[in-house]
C-alpha cells in the first residue's frame, strides 16, 4: 500500500514536472502570437469611449475564454483520434502566422496613410454623432475582437498541441488548459492596462500642488502620455518579428530536410554566430513563406472576384 502510494506520488510529481516544462516551452513558442495578440486587441478596442474601455475589454476577455473552451477540447480530440493531423495543422498555423505577418508589412508599405487617417476620422465622427447607436457600435467592436482572438487562440492552441502531442492525456489536458488560462488572463490584463495607460498619464499630469512629489507625478504623467503611442508601435513591431520567427521555425521543423540543412549550416558557422543562424534562417523562411502565401491568396481573391462579375 505504502509503495503504491509512493509510486502514485512519484507519478503525480513526474506529470507536474512535465507540465511545468512543457508549459514553459509552449509559452515560449507562442510568444510570437502573444505579442501580436496584445497589439491587435488593444487596437480593436480603440475608438470606444474612455468610460467603456474596460467593460469592452472584459466582454472580449469572456469571448476569448469561450473560444478556448471550444478550441481546447477540439485539440484534445484531434490528438486522441487523429494524431497524424497535429503536424499538418501545426504547419498550417505556422504558415498563417507568416502570412499574417507579411500582410501587416504589405499594408504598412503599400497602403496610403490617408486611408488610415480617414478610418480614424470615421471612428471619431461616429462617437461624436448622437444619432449613432453606441451600443451597436460597441457590440461590433466586441464581435470583431472576439473573431480576431479566435484565430490567434487557434494558433496558440495548435502550437501548444504540437509541443505536447507525444505526452500522456493528463499532461496534454493540463498544459493546454494552463496555457489557455494564462494567455487569456495575461493578454487581457495587459490589454486593459494598455488601453487605460493614457488615462493614467492624463490623471498624473493634472495633479495639483507644489513641491517635488506633485512635480514628479506630473512629469511621470507627461512621460506616460508620450510613451503610450510608442509602446503600441513597439508591441506591433515586436509581434510582427516574432510571428516570422515562430511561424518560420514551425515550418523549418516540419520539413526534415530543411531543418537538417539549417543545423548543418549552424554547425559549420560555429561559435556565437552559429547559434544565431537558426533563428535568422527561421525568420527568412517565415518572410518568404508569408510573401508567397500573400501572393497566392491575392491571386485567388482576384480570380474569385472576376468569376463573380462574369
Amino acid at each position: 500500500m505504502a509503495s503504491s502510494l509512493l509510486a502514485l506520488i512519484d507519478d503525480i510529481a513526474t506529470v507536474l514536472d512535465d507540465v511545468a516544462l512543457l508549459t514553459k516551452v509552449a509559452a515560449k513558442k507562442t510568444a510570437g502570437v502573444l505579442g501580436d495578440d496584445l497589439a491587435l486587441n488593444a487596437q480593436q478596442v480603440s475608438g470606444v469611449s474612455a468610460d467603456r474601455e474596460l467593460p469592452v475589454v472584459w466582454a472580449v476577455a469572456k469571448g476569448s475564454a469561450m473560444n478556448k473552451l471550444i478550441l481546447v477540447p477540439a485539440a484534445l480530440a484531434i490528438s486522441a483520434f487523429a494524431p497524424w493531423a497535429v503536424t499538418p495543422l501545426l504547419m498550417v498555423g505556422g504558415l498563417f502566422l507568416c502570412y499574417e505577418g507579411f500582410e501587416k508589412l504589405a499594408h504598412k508599405f503599400l497602403h496610403h496613410g490617408s486611408d488610415d487617417a480617414a478610418d480614424e476620422a470615421a471612428k471619431i465622427a461616429a462617437l461624436a454623432d448622437p444619432s449613432v447607436d453606441l451600443v451597436a457600435f460597441e457590440k461590433d467592436k466586441i464581435k470583431g475582437a472576439v473573431r480576431t482572438d479566435f484565430v490567434l487562440s487557434a494558433e496558440i492552441i495548435a502550437i501548444t498541441l504540437g509541443t505536447v502531442a507525444a505526452s500522456p492525456f493528463v499532461t496534454q489536458l493540463t498544459v493546454l488548459t494552463g496555457i489557455a488560462i494564462v494567455m487569456t488572463i495575461g493578454v487581457y490584463g495587459v490589454v486593459a492596462g494598455i488601453v487605460k495607460l493614457d488615462d493614467a498619464g492624463l490623471y498624473l499630469s493634472q495633479r495639483e500642488g507644489a513641491g517635488g512629489v506633485p512635480s514628479m507625478l506630473r512629469g511621470t504623467g507627461r512621460a506616460i502620455l508620450k510613451a503610450a503611442p510608442w509602446l503600441m508601435k513597439a508591441l506591433s513591431v515586436a509581434g510582427t518579428i516574432a510571428m516570422f520567427l515562430v511561424g518560420g521555425g514551425i515550418l523549418t521543423h516540419g520539413v526534415p530536410a530543411l531543418h537538417h540543412a539549417i543545423e548543418t549550416i549552424s554547425q559549420k558557422v560555429g561559435g556565437v554566430s552559429g547559434t544565431l543562424v537558426p533563428t535568422l534562417l527561421d525568420g527568412v523562411t517565415g518572410i518568404l513563406a508569408g510573401a508567397a502565401t500573400l501572393i497566392v491568396v491575392s491571386l485567388a481573391q482576384r480570380v474569385r472576384g472576376g468569376l463573380r462579375t462574369a
